[in-house]
């Protein structure tokens, strides 16, 4: 398949970009650096600039036909969101409209959407199933949450196939150590409970609320490793080649891990103890997500091959200790 990746310079893009250049597609990357990396662009040719600027995107459409567009392009700092909502409204709803009116008027009506578990909202201690209530508690979520309906009103209206991607943590590192997570600031636990221990991070480790309903009294989530998110992507691609309509479904292990888990996790991959202060809670963060996952394994044929968490810290930690001065 020839796969147009927007978005492909960033922590999950670059390992779906890594992943359908091994298996044989024909690969184009599209990102405006932002928050990627030119680096992490492996195999594959990048354009740099931004799906915002429809007389520049339009035209890379034309003249570069696809057969799927993958849209990892989003702001998705919770906090953030919170704090100045219109940045993300104007990038993550304005700017998929953009491309999605560049991809109708050169004939590309395939498209895959990085989505959140964020859509769910503040869900209970339960596994969610796609037929969940969507009830963002942030603007990221919602900005998402935007977007799938405006992705099922396109196919209604245009005849637009697409799949959303519901990821719940995406975590770890491609284990060649090649590519990994990187972001500035970066607000994900795994690579802040890393870069606590490392003496060039000098970074101390904040748990953000200790008094949530769950056993240890911190947030409970649910870690799929980033190379499972990118085979998924090839395999809903796969699926929408010969299925129309809308589709969505969750990507998750199913298995819940508490921020102290996650530290104690940390601490045996690393052999370091991990010192962290107790803060109080972030505005926008749900106690526990957990996802049923099992829509996706049944009807896309997706599994998740990293189901330990320590093998996905393992991953992370290798990344981590190799790659410090990656820009």
């Amino acid at each position: 398949m020839r796969i147009l990746v927007c978005g492909g310079a960033g922590y999950i893009g670059s390992h779906l970009v890594k992943a359908a250049y091994e298996t044989g597609h024909d690969v184009l990357v599209v990102d405006n650096l932002s928050t990627g990396h030119a680096k992490a662009v492996l195999g594959a040719t990048l354009k740099q600039g931004d799906i915002s600027d429809f007389e520049w995107l339009k035209p890379l459409l034309q003249q570069n036909p696809c057969d799927v567009v993958m849209h990892f392009c989003a702001h998705s700092l919770v906090g953030e969101s919170i704090s100045d909502p219109a940045k993300y409204y104007q990038n993550n709803v304005c700017s998929t409209l953009n491309l999605l009116k560049a991809m109708l008027e050169t004939g590309h009506n395939k498209l895959i959407f990085s989505s959140t578990a964020a859509v769910y909202g503040e869900p209970g201690k339960t596994a969610l199933t796609e037929s969940n209530p969507l009830q963002p508690i942030n603007p990221y979520g919602r900005s998402k949450l935007m977007v799938e309906q405006i992705l099922q009103d396109f196919s209604a209206a245009y005849g637009l196939d697409a799949v959303s991607l519901r990821y719940f943590n995406a975590a770890g590192a491609d284990p060649s150590g090649l590519i990994g997570e990187k972001h500035d600031p970066e607000t994900h636990l795994i690579p802040n409970v890393l870069n606590s221990v490392m003496p060039e991070k000098n970074s101390r480790l904040k748990v953000f609320g200790a008094d949530y309903e769950t056993p240890d009294g911190s947030c409970v989530r649910d870690y799929i490793h980033v190379n499972d998110l990118a085979s998924s992507h090839l395999l809903a691609a796969e699926y929408l080649q010969h299925q129309q309509g809308y589709h969505a479904f969750n990507l998750g292990n199913g298995r819940g891990f508490s921020v102290l888990d996650i530290i104690r996790a940390a601490e045996q991959v690393t052999g370091k103890s991990i010192p962290y202060e107790i803060c109080t809670r972030r505005t926008g963060d749900p106690a526990v997500l957990l996802a049923d996952a099992s829509a996706a394994q049944r009807i896309l044929g997706w599994n998740p091959l990293y189901t330990s968490i320590e093998e996905i810290i393992e991953t992370a930690w290798c990344w981590h200790t190799n790659n410090m001065q990656f820009t």
